[in-house]
């Protein structure tokens, strides 16, 4: 359980201290409308996860806003962070997954910043780096990449996948017992992908 509240902490809080790097080289076009907003339903991935947490209204949210509010490429910027536990049991396994909604430039420099934010958390290393994948179904890019977490001298596989759109984006980490211990080459990021997607699916809603 400890493991897993770091992990979620370190999605939360890196996204919160990076996601505007970079910002500033941002097109100069024009903004988007504003037509999707992210939800944090209380079920995702068809029922499997159940919503642990809902922090959208915490500290790390608001420096997430914060932080948009002074970049250039983003408007009406709000956060939306969920932490959810696969089957009500976060012992089982748990899927954070942090981002924001409003009206966005440069929807690849959205996605880079989500991964250099989660990548900048404290003690982690880039294992496997970014890969651009583009799921069935799906209309974005969804870019993941692998790093390691070095806990109390445990080293745990933490995959890490982003997507971003003219209205969305966020970075998503699920996490079992199992794929902890990876070898990080060993992870699925085609299925991780296809997992980004399906939750973009379930929380990005028409406004």
């Amino acid at each position: 359980m400890v493991i897993l509240a770091i992990v979620g902490g370190l999605v939360a809080l890196g996204v919160a201290g990076s996601v505007m790097r970079g910002v500033e080289e941002s097109s100069g076009a024009g903004y988007p409308d504003a037509e999707y907003s992210l939800d944090v339903p209380k079920t995702l991935l068809g029922g499997r996860y159940e919503l642990a947490q809902d922090l959208s209204d915490s500290e790390d949210a608001r420096r997430i806003e914060d932080h948009a509010e002074g970049a250039s490429g983003y408007k009406d910027t709000k956060a939306a962070v969920g932490q959810y536990s696969l089957g009500g049991d976060a012992t089982q396994g748990t899927l954070v997954v942090s981002g924001m909604y409003g009206r966005f430039k440069n929807p690849d420099r959205t996605r880079e910043s989500l991964l250099n934010g989660a990548a900048a958390g404290e003690g982690s290393q880039i294992a496997v780096p970014p890969q651009d994948f583009h799921p069935d179904g799906a209309d974005v890019t969804v870019t993941c990449e692998v790093l390691t977490k070095d806990q109390g001298g445990t080293e745990i596989t933490v995959p890490i996948c982003a997507w971003g759109d003219g209205n969305t984006g966020a970075a998503m980490t699920e996490l079992t017992a199992a794929t902890m211990t990876l070898d990080p080459v060993e992870v699925d990021l085609d299925k991780a992908a296809a997992t980004a997607a399906r939750v973009r699916s379930e929380m990005r809603k028409p406004i």
